[in-house]
């Protein structure tokens, strides 16, 4: 259910996508990471001025909020933000693992102004090879020994 606490926590992500935007460090996208009531993590769209692709709202809320709890695991945390994740950022929100995602605009009104990923989510089904960006495999003996190795690995830490 959505009541006062969750408008609060939205608003504040919303106005991070605007103050970035007018800011002109990306595009109009904000997000928070929040854990019980307390801000953890906050991030907005940092495309334009780090001259990093994944410098997405999300990311950088998820690197603000891990960095700061010194975790790698958000699943005490909710996530809030100002637009449906791309399919970059979903990958990175699964992989954090916090309880919910709240979202304001949808992929499709980001699409209206110009952020259209259905090219990405389209290609995710595709042969590598017909790709608009091909994948090679190359296969070597070193990079699987690599994965042996990690599997072999008695002292290591799953995520």
């Amino acid at each position: 259910m959505i009541g006062e606490r969750e408008r609060h926590f939205m608003s504040i992500a919303v106005n991070l996508s605007r103050e970035g935007m007018e800011h002109g460090d990306g595009g109009p996208f904000g997000a928070i990471v929040v854990r019980g009531d307390e801000i953890v993590g906050r991030g907005w769209n940092k495309v334009l001025c780090t001259n990093d692709p994944t410098a997405h709202a999300e990311v950088s809320a998820i690197r603000d909020a891990c960095q700061r709890l010194g975790t790698f695991q958000l699943h005490d945390c909710e996530i809030y933000t100002s637009c449906e994740p791309c399919p970059m950022c979903l990958g990175a929100i699964y992989w954090a693992r916090p309880q919910r995602v709240y979202f304001a605009n949808t992929k499709e009104d980001a699409a209206n102004i110009d952020f259209d990923d259905s090219f990405i989510y389209n290609e995710i089904g595709i042969a590598h090879e017909d790709k608009r960006i091909p994948f090679i495999p190359f296969p070597t003996d070193e990079a699987l020994k690599v994965f042996q190795d990690w599997q072999a690995k008695g002292d290591k830490t799953l995520y």
